[in-house]
């Protein structure tokens, strides 16, 4: 099967088959990752795909998770996306699920009747990086989206009856902006009030300068302690109805889950006694993603 490196999925997709639907990402400009920099984006064939599906279903007894890659599947014109969830489910029929990434723009640009039309043809969950509800934030590192966009269309999808999942980044900020990142991500994650929610802690590849031409010279590197205080104060100003809370991603250095806001009070205690107890924390060599 075809598979068209670096290849990248969430960590609960772990066991998923992956079929790549595009290569790359459409949008491709966000400061804090290079995951397909090194690629050309495009919408894979239909004849490449079917031969990838046709060669996996003979090769899997049962499949019952698939996760649609790269960057962005919800690109793919309605049409064709509904063609290849089709296909998948006639060819695999043991499958309960089939997820894929979303950005903001994408799902703006779909109809309120296509992306229901999509999510009953069987896809199912979406993954949206939200990173930050700061639109200063979002401007710097290109994110492509003001934060009403992000809520708009966050919001969009869960009305579409997608399951959604969304992302934010601990330590974008840096130490300047880090209030404002943890209180306006706060915000918009209330305004959308995702299933699933997780914290990814700001990692940066050594090669990637880009990053720091764009958030500028007065953009620092915050440590460990100022990380899961601005983690805090991200908690204390949620607003979510039973939200699936995670930092159990390798960046964090505090690996929590609870459900929001129930287990808020649980989570601020547990919090602050790391930052009591550092010494408990995530060691870097442990960090290595």
């Amino acid at each position: 099967m075809y598979y068209d490196m670096p290849l990248y999925r969430p960590p609960s997709e772990a066991y998923s088959l992956i079929f790549q639907v595009t290569l790359g990402c459409s949008h491709n400009r966000c400061a804090f990752c290079i995951a397909y920099r090194t690629k050309k984006f495009c919408i894979r064939s239909w004849e490449d795909l079917k031969s990838d599906i046709l060669e996996a279903a003979l090769s899997y007894r049962r499949i019952d998770k698939i996760f649609l890659a790269d960057g962005d599947a919800l690109v793919i014109d309605t049409d064709y996306m509904l063609q290849i969830l089709s296909f998948l489910y006639e060819k695999f029929p043991h499958l309960e699920r089939v997820s894929a990434y979303a950005g903001p723009a994408n799902l703006l640009e779909k109809s309120p009747e296509d992306l229901q039309r999509i999510r009953k043809a069987g896809l199912q969950m979406l993954y949206f990086g939200i990173e930050t509800g700061d639109d200063e934030l979002l401007l710097k590192v290109k994110k492509g989206a003001t934060a009403q966009e992000l809520i708009v269309s966050a919001r969009k999808a869960i009305d579409a009856g997608f399951v959604f999942s969304a992302i934010v980044i601990l330590g974008l900020g840096g130490k300047k902006a880090s209030v404002t990142h943890a209180i306006e991500t706060a915000r918009v994650c209330s305004a959308i009030n995702p299933q699933y929610l997780s914290a990814l802690t700001l990692m940066i590849e050594d090669d990637n300068q880009y990053f720091f031409r764009c958030m500028g010279k007065e953009w620092e590197w915050m440590d460990k302690l100022e990380m899961l205080k601005e983690l805090r104060l991200m908690i204390e100003n949620f607003n979510l109805d039973n939200c699936v809370f995670r930092t159990n991603h390798a960046s964090n250095y505090l690996p929590i889950k609870a459900t929001l806001n129930h287990d808020k009070d649980r989570l601020l205690k547990e919090i602050d006694n790391a930052l009591k107890n550092p010494e408990h924390l995530r060691p870097e060599f442990l960090r290595a993603l």
